[in-house]
């Protein structure tokens, strides 16, 4: 009763819900936002997730590590989202860990009374670590990585753990960990060789820490196509990402799932998974309509899953 008697008040008010409402149906509302992230909806369904720490070379902190996570387990969930583009902002893609902030958070475990304590320290930082860069592989969207300039270290781990990988002309990687005394230990090791096929290519990437230029990256297949610049990159990537996001989002993320899980098991198990998650999905609409399509040679719209 207060505002009605006071119209100052009473208007006032208003105009904050109205800014209130005028956010949260704004372009922006729903895309989660973070401090080492920007994501961004370039075209229906597909989402853009760039590294933001173009002043920093786009260098892996504690708390990029942590956003990770969360963003790409958010974007799992999300049913407007069916395609991620990953890329970075700035001069280059990664420069890899921020050193500093590695050294500061691993000295923390020095100040722990024993062996057992630092040690469990350790293991609980590189699980999280891990986990950020295995948050791509268990998103069940398709993540495609597009690199320009440099990918080093902890980029590598990164990419590797996406579903497909591109470059620009200037592009080059390095797997740097033994320059700084450490063994990779969030996924390189772990998918490197499986990626390019090459286990000898691979551990030879790994032992010496040379720089590989991306016409090589192309020819071993660590990437699928190599542009020109970045801008092209992005536009032409965004494309392929909105071909994937027009088809039956029950297929793809079936198709993810299922190529994910039998990467590292036995034909046999990755048969038996994927006729486990086809004894419910055949049942699914998506079936008929992309059927129909086929057809009759026309477009069709997919319920969001």
């Amino acid at each position: 009763m207060h505002s009605l008697k006071n119209p100052y008040v009473f208007v006032q008010s208003s105009r904050n819900l109205i800014g209130i409402f005028s956010r949260l149906c704004s372009s922006n509302a729903g895309i989660p936002q973070y401090e080492t992230l920007a994501v961004s909806v370039p075209k229906k369904y597909v989402y853009h997730v760039e590294l933001n720490r173009p002043n920093k070379l786009n260098t892996f902190t504690p708390n990029m590590w942590k956003e990770f996570s969360s963003c790409f387990s958010a974007l799992s969930d999300n049913p407007e989202c069916r395609v991620v583009v990953l890329s970075g902002q700035g001069k280059h893609f990664t420069g890899g860990i921020d050193l500093n902030a590695f050294v500061e958070s691993a000295s923390k475990a020095h100040e722990l009374s024993d062996v057992a304590r630092k040690a469990r320290f350790l293991f609980k930082m590189i699980k999280q670590y891990q986990d950020g860069i295995t948050a791509l592989e268990e998103c069940v969207k398709p993540v495609l990585a597009v690199v320009h300039n440099a990918c080093v270290g902890a980029g590598v781990d990164l990419i590797t753990a996406a579903d497909v990988r591109y470059c620009t002309e200037e592009a080059w990687f390095q797997v740097k960990e033994v320059d700084v005394g450490l063994a990779a230990d969030v996924g390189t090791l772990q998918r490197l060789p499986k990626v390019i096929g090459s286990a000898s290519i691979a551990r030879e990437l790994c032992f010496t820490a040379r720089k590989l230029q991306s016409k090589e990256a192309l020819e071993i297949g660590l990437v699928s196509k190599v542009f020109t610049d970045k801008e092209s990159a992005i536009q032409q990537v965004l494309e392929v990402a909105e071909t994937i996001a027009s088809k039956s989002p029950v297929a793809v993320q079936v198709t993810k799932q299922s190529l994910v899980y039998s990467q590292s098991r036995p034909t046999s198990e990755g048969l038996e998974h994927i006729r486990l998650m086809n004894q419910t999905m055949l049942q699914s609409d998506d079936l008929t309509k992309a059927a129909i399509a086929q057809a009759t040679k026309t477009k069709t719209e997919f319920d969001e899953l």
